[in-house]
């Protein structure tokens, strides 16, 4: 029986995270299937991070479970997560996108070719001998998702990958998940800007208070939210915790 091709789909039932006596998730079921970017929405608090942090692998479940596709075995090789923050070596642009491809026993020839190619992909190809830590935000935005480009991970979480930046930035990352999308990559990513939402989101599941309150076609969802609070929040109100 051959091995199955894909990880997909991801799927979440009654998952519950705790950090001491405080509950920070309660009961999400989820399913989330290969296409089109899953985005994850909330007003601060309602536990979108966490959420991620938790389906990347970073976090434990203190309830519920997490099943990817029909797999048994590691996947912590075919997804990858883009923090915020990226989290750089003190090296070049080019060494930060080696380093994970050594460590995953990548041959040299084939590093360097994947490499070149995830640079050329974010647009830093010039900027590839240049220290991480001299490019600016958004630069070193497009090389945190250039290394995960290059280790080839199927599903890729972005949290909050543009909150720290300018529009220019901003669209210049959203360019980028376009193109990773087109080459079959699964984005699954939280934002609380709702015009990114609406651009890229092809589901959206949107968080309240630690829990599920609606998960929907894109299109539906922004159309017309079934939950109070969701609607409530597209309006631009305050929402209780």
């Amino acid at each position: 029986m051959r091995a199955p091709t894909t990880i997909l789909p991801l799927e979440t039932q009654g998952l519950g995270f705790a950090a001491g006596a405080t509950r920070i998730l309660s009961d999400v079921t989820l399913s989330i299937a290969a296409g089109a970017p899953t985005v994850i929405i909330g007003p601060n608090g309602a536990g979108k991070s966490v959420l991620l942090r938790l389906l990347h692998g970073l976090l434990t479940p203190t309830e519920g479970r997490i099943r990817w596709g029909e797999l048994s075995g590691d996947v912590s090789r075919r997804q990858a997560m883009v923090f915020q923050r990226p989290v750089l070596l003190r090296r070049s642009a080019i060494a930060n996108v080696l380093y994970p491809l050594r460590l995953a026993g990548i041959p040299a020839k084939q590093r360097t070719d994947r490499a070149e190619q995830a640079l050329a992909l974010v647009g830093l190809s010039m900027l590839a001998d240049r220290p991480a830590r001299r490019l600016s935000g958004g630069e070193q935005q497009r090389l945190a998702l250039a290394r995960a480009a290059a280790t080839g991970a199927e599903v890729l979480f972005l949290d909050e990958p543009c909150a720290s930046l300018d529009p220019g930035a901003t669209r210049a990352v959203e360019q980028i998940v376009a193109r990773l999308v087109a080459q079959g990559t699964k984005i699954v990513m939280t934002t609380h800007d709702l015009g990114q939402a609406r651009r890229l989101a092809g589901h959206v599941v949107f968080l309240h208070a630690g829990r599920v309150a609606e998960q929907a076609a894109a299109e539906t969802f922004f159309a017309g939210p079934a939950a109070p609070e969701a609607a409530a929040f597209l309006r631009g109100d305050l929402l209780p915790h």
